[in-house]
C-alpha cells in the first residue's frame, strides 16, 4: 500500500494573516481609524509570499539560511512533495500582519525551542503536542501585541521616552564618577548611581568582596523576570492557556530566563558590545550620507585602446595636458555647480516635505484617538500632546556631546532658538504648527517604517545567537573577550565616532587637541557604557516603558500576576 505523505499537524494549516492580528485584542477595532501610517501594513494576501532580498551580506543571517534554520527545526523529517512545496506562510501560524517580520520572529523562536525544548523534550516523547501548544501561545501573543501597538503613541515613545531614559543614565553615571571626596571617604561610583537610580532587581549592589551580595541580587533578578513575564501572560493570553499552570510556567521559563535573562543579562549589557554595535550603527550612517566617488575621483580615460596598451607612436604626446590637470577656473565652475546642485536638491526635499506635511491630519488628532482605543479607561478630559521640538531626543544630542560644558554658547543659543519656535509670535515650532507637522511627517517616513524591523530583528537574534543557539551560561573563558581587545573594540568606537563628525567642527568640539587626543576623550566619553552592572539599571526600565505602553493594565493599579489573574477570573 502506498503511504501517503504525512498532512501538517492541525496549529500548522494555513490561515488568513491580516485577520486574526486584530481580533485578540479589546478596543482595536476602534484604532482602525486612528492607525499611524508608519503601522498600516498590507495583510499577507495582498502581497507575495516570498520576502524581499536581504539588505545583509552575511549568509547566515540570509532569507535562505534563516528559511533552513525554521525547516530544520519544525519539519526535521520533511518528505519530498509534502511540506517542501509548501512556503512557511502557508504552514505556520500568522505571528503578525507581516511575512517579513514572521521570518525572523520564527528564527528567534526556533533557536529557543531548539535548545530549550528539543534539547530535553524529545527524549522522553516523540509527541509534538507541547510545541504546537508553546507556536500557538506565542502566536496570539504577537498578534495581541500588533494590535495594542496600534494604539502606542510611538513618537512619544521613541523619541522622548526612551531618549529621556537614556539621558537619566548619562547623568546619573556622570554624577557618580565626579562626586570629588577623600579617598578613605570616596563612595563606590555603583552604590551612588544605584541610589540615584533604584531598582528592585539589581539590589542590593553586588560586591565582590561579598559573595552573599552577588547571589542576593542574582535571586532578585530572577524573580523580577518571572513577575514581569507572568504578568505579562496573565494579560495576553487567551483564558483556558491561563488556566494551564504547567504551560504557563513553561512558558514564562522560556521567556523570563532563556529571552531576557540571556539578552539582557548577557550581552547586551556588555560594554564592547555596545561599542561594537555603535561602531556598526556609524558605519551605516557614513554609507548614507557620503558618496561613493567625488567629482575629483572620477575621471574620464579618453584614449584609445592603442594607446592604453602602449602600441602607438610617441608622436602628439606633449602636446596633450598631464592626466588630472585642471585650471583653476574649471575647478571653481564645477564645484560651485556642485554646491548648487546638492543646494538645490534640499530646498526641494524640504519644499516637498512641507507641501506633503500640510496635507496630513494634524498630530494632536491622532494621538487623542490612539488614547481613545486603549484598553484602559482614560480621563475624560486630554491633554494634547508636546510639541515634537521639545522632545527629549533633541536635548539627549546636547547631553551626549556634552555641549554645556563644550560649547555654552551653543548650548543657550540652541535653547533660545527652541524656545522662541515653540512660544514665538509665529508659533511654527508648537504643538500642530507647521515645523511640527513636518518634523511629524519626516520621523514617520523614514523613521518610523515597518522595513526597519526585519534587518533589526536579523541583526539582534545573530548578536544574542551566535552559530543559531544559546549561548552557554555561564560562557566559557575562551568566549570571553581580553582586556586587550575590549580596549581595541572601545578605541574603533571612538575612531568611527570622530570620522562621523565634519572636519570642521573637530576644533571647535575638541579645541587644542591632536587626534590622539580627541580619541582618548572620545574613549572617556565612552566608558559611560563600560559597566555591565550600571547597563542593566539602563535595559530593564526600557523594558518597563515599553512593557506598560504596550500593555497599561501592568502600571495603571500597580497589580501582580495573582491580581490580573483573579481579575479574568482564573486562580493561581
Amino acid at each position: 500500500m502506498t503511504q501517503h505523505p504525512s498532512r501538517p499537524p492541525p496549529y500548522l494549516q494555513p490561515r488568513p494573516k491580516a485577520a486574526p492580528t486584530l481580533s485578540d485584542t479589546s478596543g482595536i477595532s476602534k484604532a482602525k481609524s486612528a492607525t499611524p501610517p508608519y503601522l498600516s501594513r498590507p495583510s499577507s494576501q495582498s502581497r507575495p509570499s516570498s520576502p524581499t532580498p536581504p539588505r545583509a551580506v552575511n549568509f547566515d543571517a540570509s532569507t535562505k539560511a534563516t528559511r533552513a534554520l525554521i525547516r530544520r527545526v519544525f519539519y526535521p523529517d520533511t518528505r519530498a512533495g509534502s511540506k517542501d512545496s509548501c512556503s512557511l506562510d502557508e504552514l505556520l501560524p500568522p505571528l503578525t500582519s507581516s511575512n517579513e517580520i514572521d521570518l525572523q520572529l520564527y528564527a528567534i523562536i526556533a533557536i529557543v525551542i531548539k535548545d530549550t525544548v528539543h534539547s530535553w523534550y524529545g527524549k522522553i516523547t516523540l509527541d509534538e503536542s507541547f510545541v504546537e501548544e508553546v507556536i500557538q501561545i506565542v502566536a496570539h501573543c504577537t498578534r495581541a501585541i500588533e494590535g495594542r501597538l496600534r494604539s502606542v503613541d510611538l513618537e512619544g515613545l521613541v523619541f522622548d521616552e526612551l531618549p529621556q531614559l537614556v539621558d537619566d543614565h548619562i547623568r546619573a553615571f556622570r554624577t557618580a564618577h565626579s562626586l570629588s571626596s577623600p579617598a578613605q571617604f570616596r563612595t563606590d561610583p555603583r552604590v551612588v548611581y544605584h541610589d540615584l537610580n533604584p531598582h528592585p532587581a539589581l539590589s542590593p549592589v553586588p560586591e565582590t568582596s561579598q559573595p552573599s551580595t552577588v547571589t542576593e541580587q542574582s535571586e532578585h533578578e530572577t524573580q523580577y523576570r518571572q513577575l514581569l513575564v507572568q504578568s505579562a501572560l496573565a494579560i495576553l493570553l487567551p483564558t483556558e492557556d491561563l488556566d494551564n499552570a504547567c504551560l504557563r510556567t513553561l512558558v514564562a521559563d522560556v521567556i523570563a530566563e532563556t529571552i531576557l535573562g540571556n539578552a539582557i543579562g548577557g550581552k547586551l549589557c556588555e560594554g564592547y558590545f555596545i561599542w561594537g554595535n555603535i561602531s556598526k550603527l556609524t558605519t551605516m550612517v557614513k554609507a548614507r550620507i557620503e558618496p561613493k566617488t567625488t567629482g575629483e575621483e572620477i575621471e574620464v580615460d579618453t584614449r584609445g585602446r592603442l594607446e592604453k596598451f602602449g602600441l602607438l607612436s610617441e608622436r602628439g604626446k606633449a602636446t596633450r595636458p598631464p592626466r588630472g590637470y585642471r585650471s583653476t577656473l574649471s575647478s571653481v565652475f564645477w564645484r560651485a555647480l556642485q554646491y548648487g546642485y546638492l543646494l538645490f536638491i534640499a530646498v526641494r526635499f524640504i519644499i516637498q516635505g512641507f507641501i506633503a506635511a500640510s496635507a496630513r491630519p494634524r498630530r494632536s488628532q491622532l494621538v487623542s484617538n490612539m488614547e481613545a482605543s486603549s484598553p484602559i479607561t482614560k480621563p475624560v478630559q486630554s491633554w494634547p500632546p508636546p510639541p515634537l521640538i521639545n522632545y527629549k531626543f533633541f536635548s539627549l544630542v546636547s547631553s551626549i556631546l556634552d555641549l554645556p560644558l563644550r560649547l555654552p554658547w551653543l548650548s543657550g543659543s540652541l535653547s533660545l532658538l527652541q524656545s522662541h519656535l515653540v512660544n514665538g509670535p509665529l508659533s511654527v515650532g508648537a504643538t500642530d504648527g507647521i515645523l511640527d507637522q513636518y518634523i511629524h511627517h519626516q520621523l514617520t517616513t523614514y523613521a518610523l517604517t515597518p522595513s526597519l524591523i526585519p534587518p533589526l530583528l536579523s541583526t539582534l537574534r545573530t548578536a544574542l545567537f551566535p552559530n543559531a543557539s544559546l549561548p552557554l551560561s555561564p560562557p566559557p573563558s575562551s568566549f570571553q573577550p581580553s582586556e586587550t581587545q575590549i580596549q581595541a573594540t572601545k578605541r574603533i568606537c571612538a575612531q568611527d565616532i570622530l570620522s562621523l563628525l565634519p572636519p570642521l567642527l573637530l576644533p571647535t568640539l575638541f579645541p587644542n587637541m591632536n587626534p590622539e587626543e580627541r580619541i582618548r576623550d572620545v574613549e572617556h566619553e565612552l566608558d559611560i557604557w563600560g559597566d555591565a552592572y550600571l547597563n542593566k539599571h539602563f535595559l530593564y526600565r526600557i523594558v518597563e516603558v515599553v512593557v506598560v505602553r504596550i500593555l497599561p493594565e501592568m502600571g495603571e493599579g500597580g497589580e501582580g500576576p495573582r491580581e490580573l489573574m483573579e481579575g479574568r477570573g482564573v486562580g493561581v
